[in-house]
């Protein structure tokens, strides 16, 4: 009887190491063909310029290529519907972004989300907004900017480059904030809101840093202040709009994640090998370049961020009453 016991137990023992074995055996062997990273915006967009930068990096580290699928629609929904039905193998991969997080209340009724159907695997970059206006303006301040426009109720107008986006909800959690009554104009895309501000067809406009810059260097925008919770390296001498309405930030973000159900060791390593490229000293350069900062962490700093954002921007879409089409 003890002879059988202890059989079994030698066995039991032998099929956990060969369990073991196994995913080990698994993980050694990811990838085993090309990893698709799809991206939520045309080719081209700073989003997409990074996602490339980053791929590049990847492939060298995994020892596939890392192939980039452009997928804009939906505010990203489109991106993350084609990875969340996706096999959950690591092949399939998304470039998660602050969209992704607004569109859980955006739109309460697409069949996935970022949050239920998207393991986050690591965050790649934070990037700051900024207020600008037309040179014209009268207010050169953020606390000119409020009294003008609690002055002048309905009167001023506030571009974005498409309703629901940062550009957007920058403008509406403002409103929230201060009490500002303003006048949302979405145009349809940077480019084009950027040309209504500048030919004076409306007032001011949030924008990415690393769209704004030019504009702001060429003196075409006035920059009155920055979303971060501190002064940045590239725009030093434009101050925090939060030293004027205490808590007011938004900060857009980068990041890569997975179907839900891929293997925690692939998750894992991908976190790794992410990590290690945005060490790299030619990718952190050529971030600078764009204006953004790298955002290394852990599995769980990204899936802590995530969280944050999804109950920030829902607050935000539900006050501006906002709906998803």
């Amino acid at each position: 009887m003890q002879s059988s016991r202890r059989q079994l137990l030698q066995l039991a023992a032998s099929a956990v190491v060969s369990s073991a074995g196994l995913r080990l055996a698994g993980a050694q062997a990811y990838p085993t063909r090309p990893v698709t990273l799809i991206v939520f915006v045309p080719a081209g967009g700073t989003p997409d310029i990074i996602a490339r930068l980053i791929g590049q990096s990847l492939s060298q580290r995994l020892g596939q290529s890392v192939v980039i699928d452009n997928r804009p629609g939906g505010g990203g929904n489109l991106a993350l519907q084609a990875v969340a039905r996706a096999p959950a193998d690591g092949h399939t991969l998304l470039m998660v972004a602050t969209p992704h997080t607004v569109n859980v209340t955006l739109y309460e009724k697409s069949p996935v989300n970022v949050a239920s159907d998207i393991i986050p695997i690591a965050g790649i970059n934070k990037d700051a907004f900024v207020l600008l206006v037309n040179p014209s303006f009268p207010a050169k301040t953020v606390s000119e900017f409020i009294a003008y426009t609690k002055a002048n109720p309905s009167k001023v107008n506030l571009a974005s480059s498409g309703t629901g986006n940062l550009t957007h909800l920058s403008g509406e959690l403002f409103r929230m904030m201060t009490g500002i009554d303003v006048v949302h104009v979405p145009y349809r895309g940077t480019p084009a809101a950027h040309s209504g501000l500048i030919a004076g067809n409306v007032e001011a406009m949030f924008d990415a840093i690393a769209s704004a810059l030019p504009q702001i260097q060429s003196g075409a925008l006035r920059a009155l202040g920055v979303t971060a919770t501190a002064r940045l390296r590239v725009l030093p001498d434009i101050p925090v709009i939060a030293d004027v309405v205490p808590g007011y930030a938004v900060i857009g973000f980068l990041g890569v994640g997975a179907p839900k159900g891929t293997p925690p060791d692939i998750v894992e390593r991908l976190n790794r090998e992410i990590n290690a490229a945005l060490a790299d000293p030619l990718v952190k350069l050529r971030m600078a370049d764009l204006g953004s900062d790298p955002s290394p962490g852990s599995v769980a700093d990204f899936a802590k961020l995530i969280t944050e954002e999804t109950e920030k921007w829902g607050k935000v879409v539900k006050f501006a009453g906002l709906k998803g089409e």
